[in-house]
């Protein structure tokens, strides 16, 4: 009987789907990213749930809405009321799962889910970022070791891509491993990259980030973005340096498995937790870039390349709208183990991954942050702010850069109040009401613990 699948899942913090070679940017060198998505398969249109870092990373580990596990906002680790709090206790993770169905299972760099110095249910192997937040790029810098903290120098893609290496060599070949990784480069502050690699991009002419347009329906949030913003050429060239850094080092465990003879039976998955923008609409960040919260195509779609040596090779784009929520159950369905009996929303699109028709797979995607709310097709979205707006529906392909609200257009109207209908319909289905994304009662700038834990 053949061996159930290695996991092997990237999960990394802020790396936009643009920023790719294989998505169309044409000065990022990205030849790991590249050699996947020729490989393997890469979704075009790949969503996270909500456009912000804790709960996007809450959605694709337990399968469920923001709605459903009660996360609505980043979690601030500094504040011991709010890290010392198991977030996910009520819910059931990938890892939990995967290690009771007999892997062994590592975590391995950003967390971001409380109590990050300590291992989550679930996990064997842990090494986290520790709470000290905002993290510069290269340390000395705590990190939570299988439940103590330790300091260590270095670049912290270095030290994530050590231990994760360090685990794959510990592992018992007998037994699949499940492994998450979590590279925080791409995060803000966007400086302090290595300048080696930052060098190579100062020259860059940046011409697939449009700097020369405007954010209308809103204020850039000034205590959601870094300093680094006001030189945007800069913090351009220190990004593009981080997703190559980010590229190598997703290499250098690609080319250990390899060299291990592990590489044709592990499935590697590499997704962001949500997207961002660098000058994009004129915000830098990613949903909370903006007051009022924005949902803006650069925030919630995230890179989804998905590789597995037993697949076709050569497989042609995938166009279907899929999210965190699908990717959960995809990857259970993947290794044969069946989730537990709860009101999940997503599928698994594993057929879409062997090249096969799923007429039947959905059209729409659904979003929320906070009492944000989002529905979208591949013509028309709606941002719905409850109770009282501001509202806005936006003709995507009219207005592909979502600068003209037509929410008021008289022709408009009969989609407007569909899309308010589908909305309303679609978290009756799934929401917990005590723990709603609508308990939240303000867009507040802050993120203490009362703020926005709604369960």
């Amino acid at each position: 009987m053949a061996q159930p699948p290695n996991i092997l899942l990237f999960l990394t913090d802020d790396h936009a789907q643009w920023a790719m070679g294989c998505a169309g940017n044409s000065e990022l060198r990205t030849p790991t990213f590249d050699y996947l998505a020729q490989h393997g398969v890469r979704f075009a249109n790949a969503f996270t749930p909500t456009p912000v870092c804790s709960p996007a990373r809450a959605c694709l580990l337990t399968g469920r809405l923001a709605s459903q596990h009660g996360i609505h906002d980043y979690l601030a680790s500094s504040d011991p009321a709010v890290n010392n709090i198991h977030w996910l206790a009520e819910e059931t993770t990938l890892a939990q799962l995967f290690q009771a169905a007999g892997y062994q299972t590592g975590q391995f760099g950003k967390w971001h889910l409380g109590q990050d110095e300590h291992a989550a249910p679930g996990y064997d192997e842990w090494f986290s970022l520790g709470r000290d937040y905002p993290i510069p790029h290269e340390g000395p810098f705590r990190y939570g070791v299988n439940g103590r903290c330790q300091t260590l120098p270095g670049r912290l893609s270095h030290n994530i891509t050590d231990r994760a290496v360090h685990f794959l060599r510990a592992c018992d070949e007998t037994r699949p491993f499940f492994m998450t990784v979590g590279y925080y480069a791409t995060h803000s502050p966007w400086e302090g990259q290595a300048e080696r690699l930052v060098a190579a991009y100062r020259n860059a002419t940046f011409a697939d980030v449009p700097l020369d347009e405007t954010y209308p329906f809103g204020v850039q949030n000034l205590e959601s973005t870094n300093e680094t913003r006001h030189n945007p050429r800069e913090a351009l060239a220190q990004y593009y340096a981080a997703v190559t850094e980010i590229d190598t080092a997703v290499g250098r465990l690609i080319d250990e498995l390899e060299s291990s003879g592990q590489l044709q039976n592990t499935i590697i998955i590499y997704t962001a937790d949500h997207g961002l923008n660098t000058g994009h609409h004129g915000i830098w960040g990613k949903g909370n870039g903006t007051l009022p919260l924005n949902m803006v195509e650069e925030s919630i779609r995230v890179p989804l390349v998905w590789y597995d040596g037993r697949l076709p090779q050569g497989q042609p784009l995938r166009p279907e709208f899929v999210d965190h929520l699908d990717t959960f159950q995809t990857i259970l369905d993947v290794a044969g183990i069946d989730p537990p009996d709860k009101n999940y929303v997503g599928r698994s699109f594993q057929r879409l991954l062997h090249n096969d028709s799923f007429p039947e797979w959905r059209a729409v995607q659904f979003g929320e942050y906070g009492n944000v709310r989002m529905i979208r097709t591949s013509r028309h979205k709606l941002v719905y702010r409850h109770p009282d707006g501001p509202h806005e529906l936006f003709d995507l392909a009219a207005d592909p850069r979502e600068m003209n609200n037509v929410i008021d257009r008289g022709d408009l109207r009969p989609i407007v109040q569909a899309f308010i209908g589908r909305l309303e319909g679609f978290f009756t289905r799934y929401e917990d009401p005590a723990k709603s994304g609508l308990r939240v009662r303000s867009l507040p700038r802050h993120n203490s613990s009362e703020a926005w834990r709604t369960g």
